[in-house]
Parts: C-alpha cells; structure tokens; sequence
C-alpha cells in the first residue's frame, strides 16, 4: 500500500509547479521558514537593532536544536557559512608534523577537498582512497591506514552517485589507528538518521541548504568536546571571545565551547531557516523520513531498471541513500535530463547521468510518473 509522506507536502510550494528530484543540489524552503524569514526582513526594515535583537538573541537556542538533531551538546556546535568552513576550522586548527598523513575519498566534493590539500603546505602527506573502483569500506581503510595517519575524512554520502559509508565502522578502524575521524555530512543530514555519538564522529559539518532545506550561506560545525581546546583557533573573530561584550579586553581569551570557531556575527537570518527546518524535520521519527526516502529511491531504481536503464548507484542495506545516478543506454544523459526538466521534473544532469535526489514529501506516485517521463523522454531522442 502506497502511504503518506511523511513530511506534509502542504509545508512546500514548490509542488504547486514542479516535481522537485534535486535536494542533492539546492533544497526547497518550507513554508514556515518562509513566513520566519519575511518576518524578520520586515523587523529587520521596519526597526533595525530593535528589530533584529530578538533573533540575535536566539542564536543558542538555534545551536541547542542542532545540537538535538545529531546528538551533541550545544556547546560542540559552531554556526559557519558553509561545508567548507568547518572542515578548515579542523584543517588549519591541527598541530600538524611533517610527514603526518590524512586519508580522503579521490571523488569527494571540492568542500571536503581542497581545506586537507592545503595542509601540505604544511608538510601533511594527503592519500586518496580511489573511489568508486575501491570504495572506502572498514577492510579497505584499514589497509591503506598507517603509523602517520592522523586523520580520515570521508563524505557520509557520495555527491555524485549517492553511495553511503558505514561511519561507526570506519570510526572504528580509524581510532584503533590512532586518527582522527571528519565527516562531511551535507549530502545525507536531513534525509537519514545521524547521531555523531553512536557513529564515533569526532568531528562533523554540513550546510544547510540541501536535505536541511535552509538558505545558501549558513553550515553548522560539530566538534566534539575534549578536541575543541586541541584546535588553534586560525581565523578569530570578535565573537570568538569568552565574553563578547566587553569589547576592550583584548587577553580575554577565547569562548570555552565551540562558538569560538563562528569568528565574526553569524548569519542570523541563515540561522534562522536552519531553526525552522529542523523543526519541520525534527517532528517526523527519524527512522520514518529515512524508511521513506529510501523506499521512494528503491521504487525508482526497481522502475528504471525495467526499462532498460543503467543504475550507477550501488544500493543495498548501509549503503543506500536519498541519491541515485542513472543513464539510458545510447541516450546523452544531458539532453535527457533537459528534457526531463521541461516536463516539470527537477534534476542534475552530467555528462555521466541524471541524479535524482527526492526528500520526505515527494510521493510513490511522483516516482511511477518519472519512470514513465524518462521512457517517453528517451523515446524522442536520437541515439548516441
């Protein structure tokens, strides 16, 4: 029996016009976010400081929700801009040696990419696990992790083809080595269950504006408590310090938590929608928003496999995710993909396939209708 999803489509307008698959590239807002914000641009307009105090005021409470979202405390929580803020905090806050080494995916987003390479300025060894030929599985990681690795940082979920690492497995191997373990979390924190807890993370960070449907411009950084003093604050700011407003008190030091990594004012407004979506998000079981986006993407692949296309996304128990990549035989996926979206169906399209990213208020009967979109779409075009 086809049931409900368990987010209400009522909370999202986009599904007044289009059928929104690309929450892997920029999310919808909620409603309620949408209400939240306009109504603190009219405060923000209508009377400046006294306007905007008020959500300034709740910045603790926005971490506390986060911190609740993925199983931390409030004070391991560091508001940022974005992905890559918050793997540089850790990057650039290390006492790196020369010779130590870090472990990375050679398909990781740019985010989880360039903050390590520039450690080898440093004189940090940077390895990469060659991925997707070798996946990094406990076994592999564990043969490719030596007496200098320090650090492992992997994406939770691959950004290309959806593949979903077992964290708490690799946790495991990386602290038994001695290393640290990051995670990139953006491509599946919203969408499935996270616990940084039970999955042994010592570190996350994700942005807000694809599963956490939030604005561009506002990430969430998790480290945990006994590293925070471990870590060279690189780029402090006037809100990195114990007490904010005694401005004057240069040798004050820094904040005793996590906040002394937000550097300079917070993008409140960001914070704000990210407040709001957790929300929206928080209220839904979490195994419920996983069990559904995961049967709405083994819907799909069941679908396009009978008709004839190519999965590129491995999918099985743990390594499932909201992600698939497929092709058609002899079509450009490019061209598919453009006419996909001129039917109303909303992907990323590459060279290498269409990415279908749908979230817990897309439907079964949203899924059968693409199916059939891309049979019909890829009857109209020429072959390769």
């Amino acid at each position: 029996m086809i049931q409900s999803p368990p987010l209400p489509r009522e909370e999202f307008s986009v599904n007044e016009n289009l059928t929104y698959f690309n929450h892997a590239a920029v999310g919808i807002l909620p409603r309620r976010s949408v209400t939240a914000l306009t109504e603190f641009l009219t405060q923000h307009a209508e009377h400046g400081v006294l306007g905007t105090w008020r959500y300034e005021a709740q910045l603790p409470k926005y971490r506390e929700a986060i911190a609740r979202f993925i199983g931390a405390t409030a004070s391991e929580i560091a508001l940022l801009r974005n992905t890559g803020d918050g793997a540089n905090a850790i990057a650039q806050g290390l006492d790196w040696r020369k010779g130590d080494e870090i472990l990375i995916n050679d398909h990781e987003f740019p985010a989880n990419a360039y903050p390590w390479l520039a450690t080898r300025a440093a004189g940090v060894n940077v390895r990469f696990v060659r991925n997707p030929g070798e996946r990094m599985t406990p076994d592999v990681l564990r043969r490719h992790m030596s007496p200098r690795t320090r650090l492992v940082s992997i994406s939770w979920v691959m950004f290309d083809d959806g593949y979903r690492h077992d964290l708490a497995a690799l946790a495991e191997v990386a602290h038994a080595g001695g290393a640290m373990f990051c995670v990139d979390a953006i491509q599946g924190l919203g969408a499935l269950q996270f616990d940084v807890a039970r999955f042994g993370v010592d570190a996350a960070y994700a942005g807000g504006a694809k599963w956490l449907m939030s604005l561009q411009g506002v990430s969430f950084l998790y480290v945990r408590a006994g590293l925070i003093d471990r870590l060279r604050l690189a780029a402090p700011g006037w809100r990195s310090a114990r007490d904010i407003w005694n401005f004057l008190d240069y040798d004050q030091g820094y904040a005793p938590d996590a906040t002394r990594f937000e550097g300079g004012t917070a993008n409140i407004l960001g914070a704000l929608s990210l407040d709001r979506a957790i929300d929206l998000l928080a209220s839904v079981a979490p195994d419920e928003l996983e069990g559904h986006v995961l049967s709405l993407t083994d819907r799909l692949c069941e679908k396009l496999e009978r008709i004839g296309a190519t999965i590129h996304s491995d999918r099985g128990p743990c390594v499932s995710s909201a992600i698939v990549l497929f092709s058609i035989p002899n079509r450009d996926s490019v061209a598919l993909g453009r006419e996909l979206q001129r039917r109303g169906f909303v992907t990323t399209y590459r060279e290498n396939g269409v990415r279908v990213a749908p979230h817990g208020y897309n439907t079964a009967e949203e899924i059968d209708a693409f199916a059939v979109a891309v049979e019909e779409a890829a009857g109209t075009l020429v072959s390769k």
